[in-house]
């Protein structure tokens, strides 16, 4: 298989590789400082409710975010959506950097989760725009499977940063290094070549989108619900706990 067939095999065409540098970079810079944000609220001198409230502001607009974030590809095209999540998500990180206050992150949540709720429309239109039909998963795949780079190294650079400046100047750093790594990912989202897009018959609205789903897709959408409700119970409060009492 030449380096074409490879190419092909993967999905590796030219709008989804710039895509996939643009989740490495803004990825790389978020990871470095949003898992430890409980605690930075925390040395900041938010309570624990504040703190609770943060991580049920982040799961909330993780998941009303992508609805208009849909919205807005469908109107404005997958290049102009990306680049716009994206500049909403450094003005984010601008915010909490310069603001050194629990309040800041709060408000600053609305903005840097932008690129990480809103755009994930446009990645998955993007990746069944350009592929073929039988390459969606594997188009799908490779995004999750490259997503997980910058999880995986991420917070490691960051426990660095902190042991290194403490939390709240450990924080203030990947949020440094989230600006410049946004910066980058701006310049590889607007390489993307726009095409038309088209649609298929579909139901319009929440509901009657809901109601079209086959009945087993109903039944995993309920299960998934029930098991992420139970993750987020102790989720923001790992990182604390671990941090606190794990040495």
């Amino acid at each position: 298989m030449g380096e074409g067939g490879v190419r092909e095999f993967f999905g590796l065409r030219r709008n989804l590789v710039l895509l996939l540098a643009a989740i490495v970079a803004i990825g790389a810079g978020e990871e470095t400082w949003m898992r430890f944000v409980p605690k930075y609220l925390e040395s900041l001198g938010a309570a624990a409710l504040i703190i609770g409230l943060y991580d049920g502001l982040k799961t909330l607009l993780g998941a009303i975010y992508a609805y208009p974030g849909g919205v807005v590809v469908d109107r404005r095209g997958h290049r102009a959506a990306l680049v716009a999540f994206t500049a909403i998500s450094i003005a984010g990180y601008a915010l909490v950097l310069l603001i050194p206050k629990w309040p800041a992150v709060i408000g600053g949540t609305f903005l840097f989760l932008a690129w990480s709720t809103l755009s994930l429309p446009a990645m998955f239109s993007l990746v069944a725009k350009n592929l073929t039909t039988e390459k969606h998963t594997m188009g799908i795949g490779m995004q999750s499977l490259i997503k997980r780079v910058p999880i995986v190294i991420g917070p490691v650079i960051g426990g660095v940063l902190i042991d290194r400046y403490g939390v709240v100047g450990g924080v203030r750093a990947g949020l440094g290094i989230s600006i410049g790594m946004g910066l980058i990912g701006l310049v590889a989202e607007r390489q993307i070549r726009e095409e038309p897009l088209r649609f298929d018959p579909a139901p319009t609205g929440f509901w009657p989108v809901v109601r079209s789903f086959d009945p087993a897709l109903r039944r995993l959408l309920f299960s998934d619900i029930l098991v992420r409700f139970c993750e987020r119970i102790p989720y923001a409060w790992v990182v604390i706990y671990a941090m606190d009492h794990v040495g």
